[in-house]
């Protein structure tokens, strides 16, 4: 009897510490206030739709004119053509040879091409001769045989054993194969013996062919020493498994 006593009083005790802890862990779940509901984690409580909270109850959203209740319903948006202003939308002002946009930098509006957006309005853009409007329709850039030269453009002047090309960068010209811009002309690139013509901008317009390397201005032969083979590039020479480089030659590892 005794022992039954004491296992009623334990449980007892137990249930009230539950008791005690539900009330301490969820105390939100009792202090939902009108026109809400607990939140997902139920450690608190957020307003129902179409409410926003304001210290501490949910007030009904007050939508203004020319706005709608926005997608997650806790707030409101402006219509198309309407920007917010004070709590209220007001419509958006947009200037001669302009447009609604929505991707605009917070004017709500963007030019028409060829105009440029100056001081809220839109102004045509002043094109230099020889220039035409580009695929964007806010910048301009120079014709066919033209370079842009800061506000100008100028005509481009072509070598001997030169052509134009249609890069925006550079000079407007480049040269024929065999040749390399120096200065302003197109001279003909020296190729020595046991050497090739490279295509680059740089460096001395040829390489040296497999086996060779470039010493001064021509392609001397490569002398292998003991345990070697030419590397990768052909124009140098690495040790054999095994082996490894020691100055001029290859030794044992």
């Amino acid at each position: 009897m005794r022992r039954l006593r004491l296992i009623h009083a334990l449980a007892a005790s137990v249930l009230f510490a539950f008791a005690l802890l539900l009330s301490v862990a969820s105390p939100a779940s009792a202090q939902v206030p009108a026109n809400a509901h607990a939140d997902r984690y139920g450690s608190g409580w957020e307003c129902d739709r179409t409410y926003e909270e304001v210290e501490g109850a949910c007030s009904l959203i007050t939508i203004p004119a020319n706005a709608f209740l926005n997608a997650r319903g806790d707030g409101w948006d402006c219509d198309r053509g309407f920007r917010r202003a004070r709590g209220t939308c007001v419509a958006i002002e947009v200037p001669a040879h302009g447009y609604l946009s929505d991707s605009s930098y917070g004017t709500g509006w963007d030019c028409d091409r060829g105009y440029l957006a100056a001081e809220g309005s839109c102004v045509v853009m002043k094109l230099p001769p020889n220039a035409h409007i580009d695929s964007s329709g806010r910048h301009w850039e120079c014709g066919r045989g033209f370079r842009k030269d800061g506000d100008v453009c100028v005509a481009v002047k072509v070598p001997e054993h030169g052509y134009m090309t249609d890069s925006d960068y550079g000079v407007g010209w480049d040269c024929d194969r065999g040749y390399r811009a120096k200065g302003d002309a197109c001279v003909a690139v020296k190729v020595p013996s046991n050497g090739y013509f490279a295509e680059s901008s740089f460096g001395s317009g040829w390489k040296c062919e497999r086996g060779y390397h470039a010493v001064d201005d021509g392609c001397s032969a490569i002398i292998l020493p003991s345990d070697a083979h030419l590397d990768y590039s052909g124009n140098g020479w690495d040790c054999d498994r095994g082996y490894r480089r020691s100055q001029d030659l290859c030794a044992r590892d």
